[in-house]
């Protein structure tokens, strides 16, 4: 038989859930669970190194913060709070586990998340693919011109960059114009037939916002004003953020 997940010792006090109780409403509901494993049957990451979201909790429930600074697992957790959802106590588990990943020295977080949060911090279109204002602009337009000759009933479609009083700001993952173009015309077409008033803009049209993932508060703060800045100055508003 292989080692066990969890060595247990003796109970320890924990940082970690002392943190995220004084910072969530009712401390996180963090001390009711059941062990009922209801998380853990739902979490996308269960299994992945021998972990899962009942595991995690009841180590920080044990004190074992140090253990939980060595688990790669809070990697793997994709934070979309379904083990909230499903829990019958209403437990923040991805809290938890933010706050251990913010416990991990920057530059030991992953390669590929610390990468793209880097990139989108070096210029105002929030890009984790690095394409400039001028790159986005020339390949909308491009792929516009060609979708309007290639298919006649869409001639009329639009896709504006940078209309002033547009009801909608639209946000793109910038996979797209980089790699695959053709994959944000299916949204254009909805948006045109349905008549709506929409925008994307030069600067903060990235969807995605990798410096959260990575649990770099300031960072993902910075992300989050320069589109908010970028919606209010276009006078939008709405923010449509596909992500």
């Amino acid at each position: 038989m292989g080692e066990p997940a969890i060595k247990l010792g003796g109970k320890r006090k924990s940082i970690f859930m002392d943190k995220v109780k004084e910072m969530l409403p009712e401390g996180g509901n963090l001390d009711l669970c059941l062990t009922c494993g209801a998380c853990a049957s739902g979490c996308p990451a269960t299994g992945i190194g021998g972990m899962d979201a009942r595991k995690f909790l009841r180590m920080a429930a044990l004190g074992m913060d140090e253990e939980i600074r060595k688990n790669e697992w809070v990697w793997h957790c994709t934070m979309c709070q379904r083990c909230i959802y499903v829990c019958p106590m209403q437990i923040n588990i991805p809290q938890l586990v933010f706050h251990a990943r913010q416990s991990w020295p920057r530059e030991e977080r992953p390669k590929g998340i610390l990468g793209s949060c880097d990139m989108a911090l070096k210029n105002d279109t929030c890009s984790a693919m690095g394409a400039t204002e001028e790159d986005f602009q020339f390949v909308v337009e491009d792929v516009l011109e060609e979708y309007r000759e290639a298919q006649p009933e869409f001639k009329d479609m639009e896709a504006p960059v940078n209309k002033e009083g547009a009801y909608y700001f639209l946000n793109q993952n910038s996979r797209e114009p980089v790699t695959e173009p053709d994959e944000m015309v299916p949204l254009w077409k909805i948006l045109h037939l349905a008549g709506a008033d929409w925008t994307y803009g030069t600067k903060g049209w990235a969807a995605e916002n990798y410096c959260m993932f990575m649990a770099d508060d300031e960072s993902w703060k910075h992300i989050v004003e320069v589109k908010a800045k970028a919606v209010d100055d276009l006078g939008c508003k709405v923010w449509l953020n596909t992500e």
